[in-house]
């Protein structure tokens, strides 16, 4: 019998694997939809719908391996970082789903939780001011009019999963929708700055590398709270407070 793998659990939502199947549970029915309906509509390699009961999706396991994770050195040939690049573009300019995405909120809904964000980690000792207030103004950066994009919006390079220079299947998609196209950019590249030339060469299109940069710094710092909350390490070699530190 194939053992349970625990891919990742925390209060909101769990994915399990057994075999070459991944069950995912989560409390919220609207992001089953989301992924299902992204998936469907999505011009680029995503794993296969075996079953739905809710509160449960099971879907197959793709092929290939993924990218690489948050923290650790990408073991994937600068041509799959290019193909990653390929696909995101291929996605970018595919016809826009009709409701927002992670990466689509609104430039004041997003300032603003930004500022909450910082406040908190100052005030709470979570970070040193100087790091957050540095990294605050990177972030303003990536707080501009943007035209919107069909994005996966947790493009993490574990959710890209590669076989040599192809790749082979892109995964998680519950939080897709229209949004900025930079932000799946910076999300993919998060962490493994060096590969940032391999995926705007796959791209093809002419890209703000201080708009990546600075959604780099937007995310980790609404991050850290969230990660620290649910069991993750952001303090971790390599994760969002090592991205942070490097902007300054």
């Amino acid at each position: 019998m194939d053992e349970v793998e625990v891919v990742v659990a925390h209060s909101e939502r769990a994915t399990l694997r057994v075999g070459d199947v991944f069950l995912k549970v989560d409390t919220d029915q609207a992001r089953i939809d989301v992924e299902v309906e992204a998936m469907a509509l999505a011009p680029v390699p995503t794993p296969e719908v075996l079953w739905r009961k809710p509160p449960v999706l099971a879907i197959a396991a793709v092929r290939g391996t993924a990218l690489g994770r948050l923290g650790e050195p990408s073991t994937a040939s600068p041509a799959a970082w290019a193909a990653a690049g390929a696909a995101i573009a291929k996605l970018h300019h595919a016809p826009l789903p009709p409701w927002p995405g992670r990466g689509g909120r609104g430039l004041d809904e997003l300032a603003a939780e930004l500022d909450g964000e910082c406040e908190w980690l100052v005030a709470n000792g979570v970070l040193p001011t100087g790091l957050v207030t540095r990294n605050r103004q990177v972030a303003e950066t990536a707080l501009r009019p943007w035209t919107p994009a069909f994005t996966h919006g947790d493009l993490q390079i574990a959710h890209v999963f590669a076989d040599g220079g192809e790749i082979t299947g892109i995964i998680d998609w519950s939080e897709a929708g229209r949004g900025d196209a930079l932000f799946d950019l910076a999300t993919l590249t998060l962490g493994h700055e060096k590969h940032l030339g391999d995926v705007v060469a796959g791209y093809g299109s002419d890209v703000d590398r201080d708009v990546i940069r600075a959604w780099w710094s937007l995310r980790s710092l609404l991050g850290v709270r969230w990660l620290v909350e649910h069991g993750f390490d952001p303090f971790a070699p390599g994760c969002e407070v090592d991205v942070l530190r490097s902007r300054m």
